[in-house]
């Protein structure tokens, strides 16, 4: 098998096309790490990653420390060891998953190049088509009913929307969405802005006013499993968990203690080799699965597509950061304008590189 012969760890900065806001913060631009690997016959892997330490408590200069750690791991190591090197970096880097993330996506980027496949080959035998929800960000009624409008012109059907600071103000954008697009996909995400009573308020005036959602995503905090359970089996809308699951073993806990009937699975909380296993545990035990991210560039986001895509089994998609960068959809070949990835063209890897994912 080819060697790594060299690693090179660069920051990646851009400014977004307009603020991410969410409960738990503010994105006015990237500030992510590239990890690229080099073998021996020249091919290379690229990976990233995306620090969210509003939400994680991850730093950037702690996770370009790591990754300074992991050039070591990988330096003058087989290719095909990959799975080996992908197990240090997690034992090495328990709370900075993001890490984990970008030196794994760089191995497996790097490894199914070598061996002339797509990336998504790796985890099934063909690549399901994938159709991205759009997020609504966390805003006045004025700007979300301008958003709405805007990407269902641009041909999106599912939207999800960020809430979780003011009740009653999320209360009336809901309504007006579904009023603007009432045939559309509506996933609502609180990102732990709710108490259990805050929430149970939200969903009694949705029925009331015969709004229907498809999915609530961890409406309280993270750690409050009780308060998501009880709200799990209080309503019909499915609730899926994000922040309180990020690992195979927070997995393997949420299963035997029947915490929600879906969970959210991004490579940034856990790598590609755990969020593979904890997609198949879910599967297994009739969990519905969401592929989402944290602020990411074309190179993760397509990533998690391969993973998704070739998996399958995945009940909704939500790989949408690329269209809040300038440039990166149409310098995705595999991303079209209305949310949909087709990789099956991908010839080999992920198929995106450090030149593709934004416009300077």
């Amino acid at each position: 098998m080819p060697i790594i012969t060299s690693i090179d760890i660069k920051p990646f900065r851009a400014r977004l096309l307009q603020p991410f806001r969410t409960s738990l913060g503010t994105h006015e631009r990237l500030e992510n790490i590239l990890f690229s690997v080099t073998l021996d016959n020249g091919l290379q892997g690229h990976g990233e990653a995306a620090v969210a330490t509003h939400i994680t408590g991850e730093t950037f200069d702690g996770t370009l420390k790591n990754l300074e750690k992991a050039r070591s791991f990988c330096e003058g190591k087989e290719i095909g060891g990959f799975e080996e090197i992908a197990g240090k970096c997690q034992r090495a880097f328990p709370n900075n998953p993001a890490a984990t993330a970008a030196a794994e996506t760089a191995l497996l980027d790097a490894f199914t190049r070598s061996r002339n496949i797509p990336l998504w080959r790796y985890f099934g035998t063909s690549a399901k088509v994938l159709r991205s929800d759009i997020t609504l960000v966390l805003s006045d009624l004025r700007q979300t009913q301008h958003s709405a409008k805007k990407f269902y012109a641009q041909g999106f059907r599912a939207f999800k929307v960020k809430i979780g600071h003011d009740l009653d103000l999320d209360i009336r954008r809901l309504l007006a969405i579904k009023k603007l697009v009432p045939r559309c996909r509506l996933i609502v995400d609180a990102n732990q802005g709710y108490t259990s009573g805050e929430t149970m308020k939200l969903l009694q005036a949705l029925e009331k006013n015969r709004v229907r959602i498809d999915l609530l995503e961890q409406p309280v905090r993270k750690d409050d499993w009780e308060g998501l359970r009880k709200i799990s089996r209080s309503t019909s809308v499915p609730v899926c968990a994000d922040e309180s699951v990020c690992t195979f073993e927070d997995t393997q806990k949420a299963v035997k203690f029947q915490l929600a009937p879906a969970i959210n699975i991004k490579i940034m909380k856990c790598g590609l080799l755990q969020a593979q296993r904890i997609a198949r545990l879910a599967r297994k035990n009739n969990i519905k699965l969401m592929i989402g991210g944290m602020m990411e560039t074309s190179l993760a986001m397509t990533a998690s597509a391969h993973l998704a895509a070739g998996l399958g089994g995945f009940d909704f998609i939500d790989l949408d950061t690329p269209f809040f960068i300038k440039g990166a959809v149409k310098r995705n070949p595999y991303l079209s304008g209305n949310g949909r990835y087709d990789l099956k063209k991908v010839k080999a890897g992920i198929g995106i590189s450090p030149d593709q994912l934004y416009d300077p």
